[in-house]
């Protein structure tokens, strides 16, 4: 009985509502802000989720209701003012957003008003660049937002209690409204870029940020971190630290490879997963043939650390840093830093173009967003180019044998670096599926080719291949595209005057079957993390280095070669070339190898040596992640730019 006249009250109460006209100006108020943000989200057209993905429609209704029950919570003119006030900052942000999208492909950052002078000029061009229908849709929001201006009704005085109500709810909501995006990966992990909770944690991607909250959570999350948050609390002690490397005054780095290749092209060749011992004669013929040839790191060691180490290698080799190792942060939330001394800004000052090609999309690892932020002219993925119905774009054959790739590559004007990252010895290793499969199906296609033009049976062979037989494969593809690069060097007049710095990202740790890395190295300790790292270019004298390096080295080492002006203690790494390195690698648990000792984690070293030395090494380690992690962590470079220029400032006045 109650039950039922419960009900019959809530029923009388709505169709009171409903026939109240004011309800519908309510609704109506509200109007303008979730077409803005639904416009924006039609026009932009983002991937990452789909438009029925829940949370960004939450996130704007809660705003959206909080604007205008605030709003209204005033009297009169008051009301209408503070309305007025919401809607045009609203609105500017909806123009914003989407003039900037439709000339850069890229969310408008509010610290990209820190360049506001240098983007001025290209203000015309944006205007152009915007689709008709972002000024058609402005329009009509605009006529209606009059008629709430005109029409809408007010309090007569201040209803201090709704407006109350509408802060709490508001602040109860919004605390809730991130759980909607699902779990955050905890620590370091290959996919937390695709993560959606860890993609509102961290906020550094733009496109993916506004496309899981919105125009509105978007645009006052981002102003607030670029503006009000201070999460990287300053510690002076530390700033004084990063303080007494920088203002060293330099002395001038040169040694006898200083300028060897100057002026030269230069092939940047990350190898995927590319252990050492996959590099013989049989399995990659043409790259063991280029590292015959070549300075040739034999003591070389990449940088493992569980969380996106493709990425993390792109990371050390662009910009000198590694992953942070005394606190959780992916390589690709970086890229609101300043590098100015990334390769890329030192190669474009000498008047290279420099750009990057991989297989994968610019939005995997945020790469697009990166690059650009390393001074990358551009990143191209052959997947954005959307040529491809299957997945061949994954045969890293594709990356020279795509006209497009080719032409960018080696149809371009002047010195050029080009960075390529392979991908073909990627997990699975299966002769079912992935990789290794299209390469035996494009094998058995060629075979029946050849059996039908001489007239013969063709039966497919049985694939009986085990995981290390399909790592081989694989890595046979990789070395296939090799054999394609040094051709179009050779067909472009280009082969005498490229180097070709190869590394890989990583070691092999992506088989299932373990027992195979076991055969081929020792893998008790971090030095399983030996893999290639060899320079090379055309008739240079061959040459074995024997010195432990890793990542970090291979920048430095690159930029004296070819004659670069750059400070060395801006790296964290040494040039491996210098006589002055002595050669060390250190890994993510603090542990070090120096060619000779190996200190674990816990300080305990593989040979009897002497503790003094241990204690200095453990020391320099020490200094050494230390410098590397605060860089990062206080954008340090950002505010030695700025103190440069102020130098010259009053230097020039």
């Amino acid at each position: 009985m109650k039950i039922k006249i419960l009900a019959k009250y809530f029923y009388h109460r709505l169709i009171e509502l409903l026939k109240n006209k004011n309800f519908y100006f309510v609704l109506l108020t509200i109007v303008p802000f979730i077409s803005m943000d639904l416009a924006t989200r039609l026009f932009l057209k983002l991937k990452f989720v789909k438009l029925s993905f829940f949370p960004p429609w939450f996130f704007t209704i809660i705003w959206s209701v909080f604007f205008v029950g605030f709003s209204f919570s005033f009297k009169k003119k008051i009301a209408k003012t503070i309305y007025s006030i919401v809607f045009v900052f609203s609105f500017l942000l909806f123009l914003v957003h989407n003039v900037y999208f439709c000339l850069t492909k890229e969310i408008f950052d509010f610290h990209l008003i820190e360049l506001a002078g240098e983007g001025s000029a290209y203000f015309g061009d944006a205007l152009k660049a915007t689709s008709i229908w972002v000024y058609v849709v402005a329009v009509l929001i605009i006529a209606v937002f009059i008629f709430i201006a005109i029409k809408a009704p007010t309090f007569e005085k201040n209803n201090y209690k709704l407006m109350i109500s509408f802060i709490i709810g508001f602040i109860i909501l919004h605390l809730i409204a991130p759980y909607t995006l699902g779990k955050a990966n905890d620590g370091l992990s290959w996919n937390t870029w695709y993560n959606k909770r860890n993609v509102y944690i961290n906020f550094n991607d733009g496109n993916k940020s506004f496309a899981i909250t919105g125009l509105y959570e978007y645009s006052i999350r981002n102003f607030y971190l670029t503006f009000m948050a201070k999460d990287k609390t300053e510690d002076e002690s530390q700033i004084e630290f990063l303080n007494s490397i920088f203002n060293v005054e330099e002395i001038e780095h040169k040694n006898e490879y200083t300028g060897m290749f100057k002026d030269k092209n230069v092939i940047f060749l990350q190898l995927e997963g590319i252990d050492n011992w996959l590099v013989d004669k049989e399995t990659m013929p043409n790259l063991y043939s280029l590292m015959s040839k070549s300075i040739n790191f034999a003591n070389h060691y990449s940088f493992y650390n569980g969380g996106g180490s493709t990425f993390n290698s792109e990371f050390a080799v662009n910009t000198g840093y590694l992953t942070p190792i005394s606190y959780t942060k992916n390589a690709y939330t970086f890229n609101r830093n300043t590098f100015t001394y990334s390769m890329a800004n030192l190669f474009k000052k000498e008047g290279y173009s420099v750009n990057a090609f991989h297989m994968n999309s610019g939005e995997y690892y945020s790469r697009t967003i990166n690059y650009k932020s390393w001074g990358f002219d551009n990143y191209y993925g052959l997947k954005d180019l959307k040529q491809y119905t299957d997945n061949s774009y994954q045969l890293d054959r594709e990356l020279l044998l795509n006209e497009t790739f080719y032409n960018l590559m080696f149809q371009q004007e002047g010195k050029f670096v080009n960075y390529l990252i392979t991908y073909s010895p990627h997990t699975p290793f299966s002769p079912d599926r992935g990789v290794c499969k299209m390469i035996l199906d494009l094998k058995d296609q060629e075979a029946e080719a050849l059996a039908i033009e001489n007239g013969e049976e063709f039966i497919a062979p049985e694939r009986l291949y085990t995981e290390e037989e399909c790592v081989r494969i694989q890595a046979g593809e990789t070395d296939y595209m090799v054999g394609l690069l040094i051709q179009a060097l050779k067909d472009n007049d280009l082969y005498d005057n490229t180097v070709i710095v190869a590394y890989a990202d990583h070691y092999l740790y992506t088989v299932s079957d373990k027992t195979i890395l076991d055969q081929y190295k020792d893998t008790t300790n971090n030095l399983i993390n030996h893999t290639p790292l060899f320079i090379w270019s055309n008739g240079i004298k061959k040459k074995t280095i024997n010195k432990v390096t890793s990542q970090i080295n291979i920048l430095p080492t690159v930029l004296n070669l070819f004659g670069m002006e750059y400070h060395s203690l801006y790296y964290s790494g040494d040039d491996a070339l210098d006589k002055s390195y002595s050669g060390i690698a250190f890994f993510n648990d603090y542990s070090w190898y120096d060619g000779k000792i190996y200190v674990d984690s816990n300080g305990i070293a593989n040979e009897t040596a002497d503790p003094a030395l241990i204690a200095e090494k453990n020391d320099h380690v020490n200094y050494l992640i230390k410098k590397n992690d605060l860089v990062l962590k206080y954008d340090y470079f950002k505010e030695l730019k700025k103190s440069s220029e102020w130098t010259l400032f009053i230097m020039e006045n």
